[in-house]
C-alpha cells in the first residue's frame, strides 16, 4: 500500500545553503530528495513588449481604382479647359473688353487651382511620411536597430519643429541623441518626451466634440439634425487630431484619413467594444441616468469618443508602447461626470 506522504512543514533557508539549487525553467532535471528547488522569474526587461502592428494591410498589386478616377479626372479637366477656351474666344469676338476680363478671370481661376491642387498633394504626402513613420517605428521597437532608431527620431524632430509646444520635448530628446541607447528604448523615450504633451491635448480634443456632441443631439428635435451635427463635429475632430500630430489634410487628406478610421474600427472592432461598454454601464445601475439625463444623446458621444480614439491611433506618428493608450472607459466615466455637474 502506497503511504500518504506527510505535508511539508514551513521552512528557512538561504541562498547561499547547499541544499538549494537555482535552476532555470526549462531545466527538467532530477534533483536529490531533500533538495530545494528555486526557479527564478523573468525581470521585466526581458518580457516580451507588446508592440502595435501595423492595422492597414499594405496594398499590392495595380490600383485600378486610382487609374479609373485619375483618366476620369484628365476628362473632366481637358473638357473644363476646353470649355473655358471657347469661353473667353466668344467673349472676344462680342466685345474686345469682355474678352480680356473672360481671360483675367481664366487666369486667376487656373492659378488658384494649382494652389489648392498643390496644398492637396503636400497634405497627402504629410499624412504618407506619418504612416511611414508608424510603421518604421513599430519596426525599430521589434527589432531593437540603433542606427534606424536615430533615423526615425531624425524624422521625427523634424515633423515636430513646426510645434510650438513641443519645443522643450525637442531640446530634451536632441540631448540624448549621441548616447549610447539601444534602438527600442531610444523610440520609448521619444515617445515619452514628444507624445505626451500631445496625447493629453488629443485626449482633451476628444472629450470636448464628444460632449458636444451628446448635449446638442440630447436636446436636438431633429433626427436628421443630429446625423449632420455628428457628421460635422466627427471630420472637425479628425482635422483637429490631424493637425495636432503634425498633419496637414486638405478635402482629399481628409477623405484619406476618413477611409483609414473606418478600416481601423472594422479591424479592431470598435463599434462592438462599444456596444459592450454601453451594455455594460446598462447592467451596473447606470440605466436610470442614461434615460433621465442622458438618453440618446449619451450614446452619441460614446460613439463619437470611439471614433476620435481610432484616429488617435491612425494619425499618432508613433505607436502606443511606453504610453498608455486612452481607452472608451475614461471617456466615458468624463462624459458622465461632466452632464452630473451640469444637471
Amino acid at each position: 500500500m502506497n503511504e500518504k506522504t506527510p505535508p511539508r512543514r514551513p521552512a528557512t533557508f538561504k541562498l547561499d545553503d547547499p541544499g538549494v539549487v537555482v535552476m532555470d525553467p526549462d531545466d527538467s532535471g532530477r534533483l536529490s530528495r531533500g533538495t530545494i528547488q528555486i526557479v527564478p522569474e523573468a525581470e521585466p526587461a526581458q518580457l516580451p513588449v507588446p508592440v502595435d502592428t501595423p492595422l492597414l494591410p499594405e496594398r499590392r498589386g495595380f490600383r485600378w481604382g486610382t487609374l479609373f478616377w485619375s483618366a476620369v479626372g484628365g476628362l473632366v479637366l481637358l473638357g473644363s479647359g476646353l470649355g473655358v477656351l471657347n469661353l473667353v474666344e466668344d467673349l472676344f469676338a462680342r466685345n474686345e473688353g469682355l474678352g480680356f476680363l473672360g481671360l483675367a478671370l481664366a487666369v486667376i481661376a487656373i492659378v488658384a487651382l494649382a494652389v489648392v491642387t498643390m496644398r492637396e498633394l503636400v497634405g497627402l504626402a504629410r499624412l504618407a511620411t506619418i504612416e511611414k513613420l508608424h510603421l518604421r517605428a513599430a519596426e525599430v521597437l521589434i527589432s531593437d536597430d540603433r542606427a534606424a532608431s536615430r533615423t526615425v527620431v531624425a524624422d521625427l524632430l523634424k515633423l515636430a519643429h513646426r510645434t510650438p509646444q513641443l519645443a522643450r520635448a525637442r531640446g530634451a530628446l536632441q540631448s540624448h541623441t549621441d548616447d549610447i541607447i539601444d534602438g527600442a528604448d531610444m523610440i520609448r523615450l521619444a515617445e515619452r518626451e514628444l507624445m505626451t504633451p500631445l496625447d493629453e491635448e488629443a485626449r482633451r480634443l476628444v472629450s470636448s466634440a464628444a460632449q458636444r456632441v451628446s448635449v446638442v443631439t440630447a436636446v436636438s428635435p431633429r433626427a436628421l439634425f443630429d446625423v449632420l451635427f455628428v457628421f460635422v463635429a466627427s471630420l472637425r475632430m479628425i482635422r483637429q487630431l490631424a493637425r495636432l500630430y503634425g498633419g496637414r489634410p486638405g478635402a482629399l487628406g481628409m477623405i484619406r484619413l476618413l477611409r483609414h478610421v473606418i478600416a481601423h474600427l472594422a479591424i479592431t472592432g470598435g463599434m462592438a467594444a462599444s456596444d459592450s461598454l454601453i451594455q455594460q454601464m446598462l447592467g451596473h445601475g447606470i440605466a436610470a441616468k442614461l434615460s433621465q439625463r442622458l438618453g440618446e444623446g449619451m450614446l452619441n458621444g460614446l460613439l463619437t469618443a470611439r471614433l476620435g480614439l481610432a484616429a488617435i491611433d491612425v494619425t499618432r506618428p508613433l505607436p502606443f508602447n511606453a504610453l498608455p493608450r486612452p481607452v472608451l472607459t475614461d471617456l466615458a466615466k468624463d462624459l458622465i461626470r461632466k452632464r452630473d455637474e451640469a444637471d
